[in-house]
């Protein structure tokens, strides 16, 4: 057993001083507050639960920053898809492989401890299945075991290019399956993380644009408990075609339609009536908001303040990778209420006046039941995921409690983080990934080749 010691830790149970946490197989085992550190105690400074990631597309971490420029047509979320498919049909399994690392190594660097990795790259390049129907799969664990990341594996189905059973585009032929195969590429999926401590598995139809209700009533059972996530209401063209098709809005249809509960992360639900974010929040489905690439994609702005107040549910996660750090997320998240309400704290409430506060409290406990997790913070049996603020960052001093958050989440992000622990080892110092070095190598040589 392993003992980690902290001057103050943010438990379940709110802020918490002299804190001494026994670390066994990964989890905590022991924790006692008000107690002197051991002599052999790995001894820290400000101690917060690891965040989940619910929603990530690693590869595409690899294209960051090279969609910045206007085309000749106007831009948006679509021109942008355009080009992405672009990138990823040049992508083989190693390339997969070490960008995927990168990004999972920036994640635990940023503060995000466990992903949830919407994986729809299956086939190779001219869209036929590989020998081993999870090669693509299998990389994506390979990552996760080398940067020390937590997994939840999310693999895509894919059909069509539009409501309707409109036929796939030529940029999609690397996502596309069948209900048998797909099915068997849940299970190739599932051998492929069943060496990964604590790591689960989950379904993802991409969204109902690329699926049909037939398909998506037979796929979702093979989540077998597992998390279930979709893209939902992401552009007012997806609502717009979904009217056409059948009169009703995405989030709509998905309510009345496929049994949505608290196994469900309907990831961005942007456009959504006042019906459809009570709805929503009432399901007891996670809202998987990703503020950054929402912001970067033109998507628009999640109604948070009126989820919120419902009582719903939400998490954050990093989607596009185009930049990767938990603080950042939430404070866009926050900002973006800010500008279209025109004031100040809009996510903070009087029970709850640290904004950061609430934030984090909302993350974490949406991004454990999206991501499928018993446990929403440090407590007993709980996995090791800590990360430590550095109390020496200027943003942070003088501060404890909750403004050390309202720090670290709005005058800080990453630059803040010192040490990362996953399971219990030490993964980030520094806010560096350990072995931040050799995976970046491997990630420069990969995208050297690819952009020549």
């Amino acid at each position: 057993m392993s003992k980690l010691w902290f001057e103050t830790a943010l438990l379940p149970s709110g802020w918490a001083g002299r804190v001494r946490l026994g670390v066994e197989d990964g989890r905590i085992s022991e924790l006692a507050t008000d107690v002197d550190p051991g002599p052999d105690d790995t001894r820290g400074g400000v101690a917060l639960p690891g965040l989940p990631n619910v929603h990530s597309h690693a590869f595409q971490r690899g294209m960051a920053g090279l969609t910045e420029y206007r085309g000749d047509a106007q831009d948006d979320f679509w021109s942008w898809r355009a080009l992405m498919y672009r990138f990823l049909d040049r992508l083989t399994p190693d390339d997969v492989h070490a960008i995927s690392a990168q990004a999972f190594a920036e994640m635990l660097e940023g503060g995000f401890t466990r992903v949830g990795e919407f994986h729809y790259l299956h086939h190779d390049l001219a869209g036929a299945a590989y020998a081993n129907l999870g090669e693509m799969a299998d990389q994506i664990a390979a990552a996760a075991a080398e940067t020390g990341i937590g997994l939840t594996l999310l693999p895509v189905y894919y059909r069509q290019s539009n409501f309707g059973g409109a036929p796939a585009l030529p940029g999609q032929r690397r996502f596309l399956n069948d209900p048998d195969r797909f099915a068997r590429l849940v299970e190739a999926s599932r051998r492929a993380i069943a060496a990964l401590p604590d790591a689960n598995l989950g379904v993802a139809p991409h969204s109902l644009r690329a699926v049909t209700p037939q398909d998506l009533a037979q796929i979702a059972p093979l989540a077998a408990g597992g998390p279930i996530h979709i893209h939902a209401a992401e552009q007012t063209k997806e609502v717009d075609d979904c009217l056409a098709w059948c009169g009703r809005r995405p989030v709509e249809w998905l309510l009345d339609e496929a049994g949505v509960d608290a196994r469900w992360c309907l990831v961005h639900a942007t456009h959504l009536t006042a019906a459809e974010t009570t709805g929503l929040a009432a399901s007891g489905a996670v809202a998987g908001l990703c503020p950054i690439t929402e912001a970067n994609l033109g998507d628009g702005v999640f109604p948070a303040e009126a989820y919120l107040g419902a009582r719903g549910a939400m998490a954050v996660g990093t989607d596009s990778n185009v930049l990767i750090d938990a603080a950042q997320e939430l404070r866009a998240l926050e900002y973006a209420q800010r500008l279209t309400r025109r004031a100040r704290n809009v996510l903070s409430t009087p029970d709850q006046t640290s904004t950061g506060r609430r934030l984090l409290d909302a993350a974490l406990a949406g991004g454990a039941r999206a991501l499928g997790q018993a446990h929403t913070g440090l407590e007993l049996g709980a996995s090791a995921d800590i990360v430590e603020l550095n109390p020496d960052d200027l943003s942070l001093v003088g501060r404890s409690n909750d403004k050390l958050l309202d720090g670290w989440i709005f005058a800080s992000g990453a630059r803040a983080i010192g040490r990362v622990w996953r399971r219990g080892k030490l993964v980030a110092l520094h806010g560096r990934h350990v072995d931040a070095e050799r995976i970046g190598a491997a990630y420069r040589q990969a995208l050297e080749r690819l952009l020549a």
